[in-house]
């Protein structure tokens, strides 16, 4: 009888996980930061950013989603903005070559919203980050998601750039991620 009962359990929590399919990136993807330098709207992406993704709406507690940020890619496509945001002040990427998110804890917002609750690890330090997004199902999944970063919290834009009257705490991060099977 108990191997029987063993069994019936390793049955149901190998299928359980099964549920869960495991996505990459694919091409015709984006991550966007945006916010104001002097009242004026600036933004700019991460052309090399990497996401890996395992989701079933169904089984949330299965669901995981990894995020690496190369960020000597960061561009706002204005060398001189460029120039600065790679440097010490800011994103110092010579230092800290990438900012990497995480999440394991994910919750229904009811239709096709959602929201993982991450952590950001961006200049050494690590806080967490909500993702709240969009699940579009199909062949190519997508997720289109958005976040509020505190710059601060990770000291981005220290010393004179420090003055939220120049440049706001708050940096709005949007997302479009296109997926594929992972290999």
């Amino acid at each position: 009888m108990r191997k029987t009962l063993f069994a019936a359990a390793l049955v149901l929590v190998s299928s359980t996980s099964a549920f869960a399919a495991d996505y990459a990136q694919a091409p015709g993807s984006r991550l966007t930061f945006a916010g104001t330098y002097q009242g004026e709207v600036f933004t700019g992406y991460f052309p090399g950013f990497a996401t890996r993704l395992s989701f079933d709406p169904k089984q949330l507690a299965g669901a995981k989603l990894d995020v690496v940020i190369p960020m000597a890619s960061a561009t706002t496509e204005n060398a001189d903005y460029d120039g600065e945001l790679r440097g010490s002040a800011f994103f110092d990427a010579g230092k800290f070559a990438q900012a990497r998110y995480t999440a394991t804890r994910f919750r229904a917002l009811g239709g096709n919203q959602y929201a993982a609750d991450g952590t950001l690890a961006l200049r050494g330090v690590s806080k967490p980050v909500t993702l709240t997004f969009t699940w579009t199902p199909g062949a190519r999944p997508v997720l289109a998601g958005k976040a509020t970063v505190r710059r601060l919290d990770f000291g981005v834009g220290g010393g004179e750039w420090a003055d939220t009257s120049l440049i706001p705490n708050a940096i709005a991060i949007s997302t479009k991620v296109v997926f594929e099977p992972a290999p």
